[in-house]
C-alpha cells in the first residue's frame, strides 16, 4: 500500500526521535522509544522495532532521492531476509559495479588510494587502442596515462609504488565509441576488480540472473592474463608481481552453462586463456610449482607491500632499526631504498606478499612460512582446473582441443589431475588427524593448523567418501559456532601460544568464501542436512545483524558471538555509511543469494523470524 506523506517532515522527525546518537543511522544502540507513528491520509500506523524502524528510514531516504511523496508500507514491514535478498538484486550489485571508461572515471579518478598528485592510469604495453583512449581522455579530466613496459619486473614495480595507479581494464566498441566492460567491486570504497572476490561475486550475480556483467567480469579476467600475464591481485600497479587463488576456469564454466546461448567460441577462447594462466602462472617450476610436483603461493616483489596502513610493520622493523641505532620510520625509508640490505627481511617479505597473494591476508596458518607451504586450497583448485579441462574438453569439443599449436583431449588433463590427487593424498592428507594439511617444503612435514581451506577438497572432489565421512564427523565441527564456519578452529591458535593479536583470517572471524566452499563441498558428497544447518547458520547472523544495525552488510563477522563487531586488522569494511547501506560488501551479497538458494522453504520461514540456529540445530556442550 501507498502511504502518501510528507517525506522531508517524516524524515526529519524519525531522526529526531530515533537516532538518538545522531550518526543518521537507527539501531539497537539508539535509546529512542522504538515507535513511531505514521499518519497517512487519516490512517494512523505505528512502526515499531529498530528493524522496521530501520527500513521506514531507508525507504524514505529512496523516496526522497527518487522525488515521491510516497513510500510502500510493504516494503518498511517486509519479512528479514526476503528483504535483504531483494535490495542485494535490485540494489547492491549496481552500487558496487564500475566502469574503466569515461563514464567510469569520476571514481577512478577521486580514489582515496592515489599516492601521487595526479591520478595515474597504467595501460599495458600490448594494448595501444586503450593507450590512445586514455591519452585522449587525460587533458580533459586531468589524470596521467602511463604505458606499462613490455616486461614487467618486480624492480620496475618497485620503481612506480609511490607514483601508485590503477590498471587499464578491456574496452569495446559499442555504437561507435569506446566502453569499458563493467565489473564488480569488493565494497563501496574500492574501485578496483579483486582476484578471487570477483569468482564469489559472480556466483551472486549468476543466481540473480546478472548474467552479462558476469560474463563481463570473466572477459576482464581473460584480458589480465593476456595482457599483464596473470589474474591480478586487483587492477593496481603494486599488484602486478601478485596473482590470487585461482578460480578462472570455475568461473567461465558456470557462466557458460548460465547463459541462455551457449557460445562455443565465447569458451574457447576463455579456456584456451585458462589453460595459458594454468602453464604461465601455476606450472613454472621454482616459481609457483615446487620439486615435489604441488603449488604454493609466490609472490614476487621487493621491499615492503605498499598496500599496507603506516605503521603496519613497525613490530618487524623495530629490532632491526634498533641494531643501527636508527628510527623506524629511517630504516624503512632505507630498506625501500635499497640503500639497507637485509636478507632476512627479503625472506619475510617474500611470505609476507605470498600470504596476500593467496587472499588470506593475514592468518597465523601462513604467517613467515607461506612460500614454503603446499597449502590445500591453491593444490584442490588447480585439481579443479584440470578436472574443469576434461569435462570442457570431453564435453563441448568432441575430445580435440588446440591451443598455442599445443593438442588437449581429455585424458591428457585426466592424467594431471589423477597424478596431483595421488600427491594431495599422499603428501596433505593425515589419517590420524583425519584432514587434509598444508606441507612444508622445507621441513618435508604437514603443518598442522586446522583451518576452513582444509575442507576445499570436499569442493573439489578430491576426498573419498571414506576421507570426506572422517572429515565431517572429526573435523568439521571444530570450526562450527552459532554464526556458521570459523576460519580456523580454536585449538589450532593455541598451538601459537602467547597474547598474539588476532588475525582477520583466523577464530573467530569467519568469512563468505570458506562457507561458500564448504557448502558445496558437503553437498558434492551427500551431507545435504549439514549443508543446510550451516547455510542457516550463516544466514541468520547477516540477517540478524542487518535487522540490528540499519541493514548493514560488511565484509566479515564473528562467528562465535554472531556479530559484525570484529576487532581485527583493517577493521571491517561495509559498516561505514549514512541513511542506507548502498552495497553491501561482494562477497557477503553473493554467499546471501547462494544460501537463499541452497535453503529449504521451512527454515526460510524459520529465518524470517530469526529463530536462533541452536533452537534448531543445538551443537551446545
Amino acid at each position: 500500500m501507498k502511504l502518501h506523506i510528507n517525506i522531508d517532515e517524516i524524515l526529519n522527525e524519525l531522526l529526531l526521535q530515533e537516532d538518538t546518537d545522531r550518526d543518521k543511522r537507527i539501531t539497537i544502540e539508539d535509546k529512542g522509544p522504538k515507535a513511531f507513528t505514521l499518519i497517512a491520509e487519516g490512517e494512523k500506523i505505528v512502526v515499531e522495532g529498530t528493524y522496521a524502524l530501520s527500513n521506514l528510514l531507508q525507504e524514505l531516504i529512496l523516496a526522497k532521492e527518487s522525488g515521491l511523496d510516497f513510500i510502500e508500507s510493504e516494503k518498511v514491514f517486509e519479512l528479514p531476509a526476503d528483504r535483504l535478498s531483494r535490495v542485494i538484486k535490485d540494489y547492491f550489485w549496481e552500487g558496487l559495479t564500475r566502469t574503466m571508461d569515461e563514464d567510469g572515471l569520476k571514481n577512478v579518478l577521486t580514489d582515496v588510494k592515489s599516492k601521487s598528485g595526479d591520478p595515474i592510469i597504467y595501460v599495458p604495453f600490448t594494448d595501444p587502442v586503450a593507450f590512445d583512449f586514455y591519452t585522449q581522455l587525460a587533458q580533459k579530466y586531468q589524470f596521467k596515462v602511463v604505458q606499462l613496459p613490455e616486461k614487467i619486473t618486480p624492480e620496475y614495480v618497485s620503481g612506480i609504488n609511490d607514483q601508485g595507479g590503477v590498471l587499464s581494464l578491456k574496452l569495446v566498441e559499442k555504437s561507435g565509441k569506446l566502453v569499458g566492460k563493467p565489473f564488480v567491486v569488493p565494497g563501496g570504497r574500492f574501485n578496483e576488480m579483486y582476484g578471487w572476490d570477483s569468482y564469489f561475486e559472480n556466483i551472486g550475480l549468476l543466481i540473480d540472473g546478472k548474467i552479462e556483467l558476469a560474463k563481463s567480469m570473466v572477459e576482464n579476467f581473460a584480458y589480465q592474463i593476456q595482457h599483464y600475464g596473470k589474474i591480478l591481485n586487483a587492477n593496481r600497479s603494486y599488484y602486478l608481481t601478485r596473482t590470487q587463488p585461482p578460480f578462472f576456469s570455475s568461473m567461465v564454466l558456470e557462466v557458460f552453462n548460465a547463459a541462455p546461448v551457449k557460445e562455443l567460441d565465447w569458451l574457447k577462447e576463455n579456456i584456451s586463456i585458462a589453460i595459458k594462466e594454468y602453464e604461465t602462472v601455476w606450472m613454472q617450476t621454482n616459481k609457483r610449482l615446487t620439486s615435489n610436483g604441488l603449488n604454493r603461493y609466490f609472490a614476487e616483489g621487493i621491499g615492503l607491500p605498499p598496500e599496507t596502513e603506516e605503521g603496519h610493520y613497525d613490530d618487524i622493523l623495530k629490532p632491526y632499526a634498533a641494531a643501527l641505532q636508527m628510527s623506524v620510520a629511517d630504516y624503512e625509508r632505507g630498506y625501500y631504498q635499497r640503500k639497507i640490505q637485509n636478507p632476512e627481511l627479503d625472506a619475510y617479505f617474500v611470505h609476507d606478499r605470498s600470504v596476500r597473494e593467496s587472499g588470506h591476508d593475514t592468518s597465523y596458518r601462513l604467517e613467515g612460512i607461506c612460500a614454503s607451504l603446499n597449502v590445500v586450497e591453491l593444490n584442490a583448485m588447480l585439481y579443479k582446473y584440470e578436472t574443469d579441462f576434461a569435462q570442457i574438453i570431453g564435453t563441448h569439443f568432441n575430445n580435440e582441443f588446440e591451443y598455442n599449436q599445443k593438442k588437449y583431449n581429455q585424458e591428457y588433463w585426466l592424467e594431471k589431475a589423477a597424478t596431483r590427487k595421488e600427491l594431495i593424498n599422499q603428501l596433505l592428507w593425515n589419517e590420524e588427524h583425519h584432514c587434509y594439511f598444508d606441507y612444508n617444503i622445507e621441513t618435508k612435514s604437514q603443518h598442522l593448523f586446522l583451518s576452513a581451506t582444509s575442507f576445499f577438497p570436499l569442493w573439489a572432489k578430491i576426498a573419498s567418501p571414506e576421507q570426506a565421512q572422517k572429515m565431517v564427523q572429526h573435523e568439521l565441527p571444530k570450526l562450527i559456532f552459532d554464526g556458521g564456519i570459523a576460519g580456523c578452529a580454536p585449538e589450532a591458535l593455541a598451538q601459537i601460544g602467547g597474547d598474539q593479536m588476532k588475525r582477520q583470517w583466523d577464530f573467530p572471524n569467519g568469512w563468505a568464501p570458506h562457507q561458500m566452499i564448504i557448502w558445496q563441498g558437503l553437498e558434492n558428497y551427500g551431507y545435504h542436512d549439514l549443508t543446510q544447518e550451516l547455510v542457516y547458520r550463516w544466514l541468520w547472523m547477516i540477517t540478524k545483524n542487518a535487522c540490528d544495525y540499519n541493514g548493514t552488510v560488511p565484509e566479515k563477522y564473528d562467528v562465535e558471538i554472531a556479530s559484525h563487531k570484529v576487532f581485527a586488522e583493517y577493521g571491517n569494511q561495509g559498516t561505514d555509511f549514512e541513511y542506507i547501506t548502498r552495497e553491501g560488501f561482494g562477497w557477503m551479497n553473493a554467499s546471501f543469494q547462494l544460501g537463499m538458494q541452497l535453503l529449504k522453504e521451512d527454515l526460510k520461514q524459520q529465518l524470517n523470524q530469526l529463530v536462533h540456529p541452536e533452537n534448531l540445530f543445538s551443537r551446545k556442550k
